[in-house]
């Protein structure tokens, strides 16, 4: 698979199949990612990564607890602009509709956004962390970490789910891993194979068009 390929058959993943996945693999995608480019070589993503019983210690945790209050860090303020939020909607429309979930079924909505906390079956969990001094610059480069090991994981057969959602029992989950509280729980990253049976790993996304996001300036033709 090429980056191109890589790339385009990303997707983020909510239904794992059981099929586990070997260490040496997950080894050699995070050795490769560590060559990831950052600002001053900083290097500031740090991780944990769980699987059997510590993977199911931790959900089982996750299950029995609240957001934290307050919240260490707000992925959501973008929804303040309706072209975000209009994006938002829109995912979740897709989203829900392909699983045949009303949108006035609250229950059922929320049972499956619970699912997060078992990273909807993942057979591992990457758990990205960082010393809070780090400021947006830093943010920065742990994405495109992140993004380097997706990729390197499609290149491997494998799937991802890059949970921020994790982020809400941020102090919940320093707490249970002996993590410092001068640490960022940044979020998860769900890892395995995609169960290509099910329909919520299939609905269609919407992409803004290229010239919506970019401008080109100098160019000739």
């Amino acid at each position: 698979m090429n980056v191109a390929e890589a790339v385009q058959t990303r997707r983020s993943i909510r239904s794992f199949s059981k099929e586990s996945v070997a260490l040496e693999t997950i080894k050699r995608v995070l050795e490769t990612a560590r060559w990831t480019p950052s600002g001053c070589n900083f290097q500031p993503w740090e991780a944990t990564v769980l699987t059997g019983e510590p993977l199911e210690a931790l959900q089982q945790v996750l299950l029995q607890s609240k957001f934290d209050e307050p919240l260490e860090y707000d992925f959501s303020a973008p929804g303040q602009l309706e072209k975000y939020q209009g994006r938002l909607r829109r995912v979740g429309s897709a989203m829900y509709g392909a699983m045949g979930i009303e949108r006035e079924d609250d229950e059922t909505r929320a049972n499956f956004a619970k699912s997060n906390c078992l990273s909807f079956g993942a057979p591992i969990l990457l758990l990205c962390h960082f010393p809070k001094l780090m400021k947006e610059p830093q943010w920065s480069d742990v994405g495109m970490w992140l993004q380097t090991i997706m990729l390197l994981l499609r290149s491997e057969g494998l799937d991802s789910c890059p949970q921020e959602y994790m982020g809400l029992y941020g102090r919940t989950i320093k707490h249970h891993l002996g993590l410092s509280d001068d640490i960022m729980l940044f979020c998860g990253l769900a890892i395995g194979k995609r169960d290509a049976t099910s329909p919520v790993n299939e609905f269609e996304r919407e992409r803004v068009p290229l010239g919506d996001q970019v401008t080109f300036l100098g160019f000739e033709g």
